[in-house]
């Protein structure tokens, strides 16, 4: 298996471009129009890719196109993926390893769904680090991720993160939420905790009326990457800024 380069031990965070698209066409113009606009790596969501294009071929085709640039995939519930099982997602993801994925999106709640993405069964727990083992025997980085989408104190941000990084991922990923100026700056302040505190990348992300801030210079603050999007159309997330913008903002920052 070819190895693309890696998510981690990079010295300033990656603007990575998200595609959120239903054909291998659509989600290969996304591919190229954000190699211009200066992208350092992709996020490629299967969720949203229909089942009769993930064929092996197709994905790597897919994962070819993005040259040399590494490749963070996700391969959550819902979507294309309606009423499928935990185990089905993961052998997934196993499967874009295969074909060339870099860095594996593994939920916090993989095998026991919760409605805030975070699992503390023993028997879900176990099965969590047995996947992260394999993915990372095959060569592939881990990013565990909990999606809490409400705003949380900085200390319970951390240890959402910690009990992450103690299941053996590489990124802890943890999407709160901000809706007042205050929980806004909280969050960078929660940010700042993570970077002082945690003891592997993180990315800590805001959904909520006031996330802007937080999404824009959160990763000068210490989050290991931007989410962007290459443009807005009717299956981007609206709250991850425009590639481009982030470039210009990267570029022209004193580190």
């Amino acid at each position: 298996m070819n190895r693309k380069p890696t998510f981690l031990r990079q010295n300033r965070p990656m603007i990575t471009c998200m595609i959120q698209e239903p054909t291998p066409t659509e989600v290969q113009l996304v591919i190229r129009n954000a190699a211009y606009d200066g992208c350092d790596a992709y996020g490629f969501q299967m969720e949203s890719l229909e089942k009769q294009y993930r064929d092996e071929d197709t994905l790597r085709g897919i994962f070819a196109a993005m040259r040399n640039k590494p490749a963070y995939v996700t391969n959550y519930r819902g979507g294309q993926n309606e009423g499928m099982s935990d185990a089905e997602l993961t052998e997934g993801l196993i499967t874009l390893l295969r074909c060339g994925a870099t860095l594996l999106d593994v939920t916090g709640d993989c095998y026991d769904p919760q409605p805030e993405q975070m699992t503390y069964d023993a028997a879900a727990v176990k099965k969590q680090r047995e996947l992260i083992a394999r993915i990372h025997e095959m060569g592939g980085e881990v990013l565990m991720s909990s999606h809490v989408m409400r705003f949380l104190p900085g200390d319970e941000v951390l240890r959402i993160a910690q009990e992450q990084a103690s299941r053996g991922a590489d990124i802890a990923k943890i999407v709160t939420a901000a809706n007042s100026e205050d929980e806004e700056l909280e969050n960078l302040r929660t940010t700042q905790l993570l970077r002082r505190e945690l003891e592997i990348p993180f990315l800590f992300l805001s959904g909520g009326s006031h996330n802007r801030l937080h999404r824009t210079i959160g990763p000068l603050l210490g989050c290991t990457m931007w989410l962007t999007v290459q443009r807005y159309d009717k299956y981007s997330t609206r709250a991850q800024p425009v590639c481009r913008a982030i470039r210009a903002i990267a570029d022209n920052f004193d580190y």
